[in-house]
């Protein structure tokens, strides 16, 4: 990871401006210098003192001081990495459109460095058409956009809209900075020269999240997936050029703007959805966590304790294999890649059922997956091995959800720059193929 460069923090007036004291303290940790630029806006919510205490540098405000030394310019000379968190909507519309009207606005202009986008503002803002078009413009230029997050917001407002957290911030920042992320890029001029374009004119199908199987009106059977790696492959596709169809079950973040969402609950929801989309699809990724099962039988009413006793028995059928299914009856030319989440920790033996489950499920490549408690699942970093048809080992990728999606692409599109086949190595089990 790189380390001692100079990283401008850029603070816009929005209450997530709080954060913005994790984000500084950080990247100083990390042993980077830091330099806050914030806007008058952005005073109002955390305090001068606090962020000069923190950045250990003065924080620069107005675009009149310095004037003899050229501030204005020479701070975003001299910067390798920019980060705004938060960036409010009014912020994002002004870098849009490319106005400089304040000390910030001057110095991302100015910067030829990789530009970080920490968006944070009410569900209904980050929604209006004029925000995702804005949105939808910067990440053409080649600016990382990180989130938003769904959670509480402001008041009683729960949606999207809500700032990352520091560490995923400063995570995906780092990895722009060290060139490992997949959106990151130069703003204005030659960025969008930055990320391939393997995928234009290809139709991509990722299905993210986890499906929920009820049992009544108030329980279901689930899983812990966020949907965090389905997203951020459904955003590293559209920004390679791809139209994406995102079929999601309850995705824990905002999906990415420009791509058509499809929302489903259980897994035969999720299987209509995906035989519709994928009719037209070149690629379809199943990074889902599907149930396996669903209930027999689902109450029309509260399963109730006082009627089940001191135990409950539940009756379980088994769902279609929406992955063996669709390989299997395929109508077109298509690449198929599944996912395994396995919580198998030896290397050899997750590579045995890899090579096993790809045999019996019939797709093109599968992403095995390692989770855990704390491993895989509902976390914003991620560990993966991708095997083809054959059981050879393609990609190896571990680090943000992001900068793996990124290797995974690589990894599936024959014409990526990225793309490399790993010989399996000598002690990998050769097993009977099933037909």
């Amino acid at each position: 990871m790189s380390s001692g460069r100079t990283i401008v923090v850029g603070i816009t007036g929005g209450i997530a401006a709080y954060k913005a004291v994790g984000i500084v303290r950080a990247f100083v940790l990390r042993g980077h210098s830091v330099h806050v630029v914030a806007t008058e806006a952005a005073l109002r919510f955390v305090g001068k003192p606090t962020l000069e205490a923190i950045s250990r540098n003065p924080v620069h405000t107005d675009l009149y001081d310095g004037v003899a030394e050229v501030r204005h310019v020479a701070i975003g000379q001299s910067a390798d990495l920019i980060v705004v968190a938060p960036a409010t909507a009014n912020s994002i519309a002004k870098l849009a459109a490319g106005l400089a009207d304040d000390l910030l606005g001057t110095t991302i202009l100015a910067s030829r460095a990789p530009l970080v986008l920490a968006p944070a503002m009410h569900t209904e803002m980050w929604e209006n058409a004029a925000t995702v078009a804005n949105i939808r413009t910067l990440r053409e230029r080649g600016v990382t956009i990180v989130g938003p997050g769904v959670g509480q917001l402001t008041g009683r407002d729960i949606g999207s809209g809500r700032m990352e957290e520091p560490e995923t911030i400063v995570t995906a920042a780092l990895a722009v900075l060290d060139g490992n992320s997949t959106t990151g890029g130069v703003l204005p001029s030659d960025a969008a020269a930055s990320v391939p374009q393997d995928l234009a004119g290809a139709h991509v199908v990722v299905t993210a999240g986890g499906t929920r199987e009820p049992l009544d009106p108030v329980r279901f059977l689930g899983n812990r997936s966020s949907g965090k790696q389905g997203v951020a492959l459904a955003e590293a596709a559209a920004a390679r050029g791809a139209a994406v169809t995102l079929i999601a079950a309850h995705l824990e973040v905002a999906p990415p703007s420009g791509v058509t969402v499809v929302t489903v609950e259980t897994a035969l929801e999720l299987q209509a959805a995906l035989t519709t989309a994928a009719a037209t699809a070149d690629i379809v990724i199943m990074a889902a966590a599907v149930a396996d099962y669903r209930s027999a039988e689902v109450r029309d009413g509260k399963i109730r304790k006082e009627e089940t006793g001191d135990t409950l028995t539940l009756s379980l059928v088994k769902n279609p294999d929406i992955l063996a299914t669709l390989a299997s009856n395929r109508s077109r030319p298509q690449v198929i890649v599944g996912f395994a989440a396995e919580t198998e920790q030896d290397t050899t033996q997750l590579l045995v059922l890899g090579r096993e489950k790809i045999a019996r499920k019939g797709s093109d490549y599968l992403v095995l997956n390692r989770v855990g408690w704390t491993q895989g699942f509902a976390t914003d970093s991620n560990d993966v091995i991708v095997i083809d048809s054959a059981g050879d080992i393609v990609s190896e990728a571990s680090g943000t959800k992001m900068s793996v999606a990124g290797r995974i692409l690589d990894a599936i599109t024959p014409t990526s720059p990225g793309r490399r086949v790993l010989p399996a190595p000598a002690s990998f089990p050769t097993t009977q193929r099933q037909a």
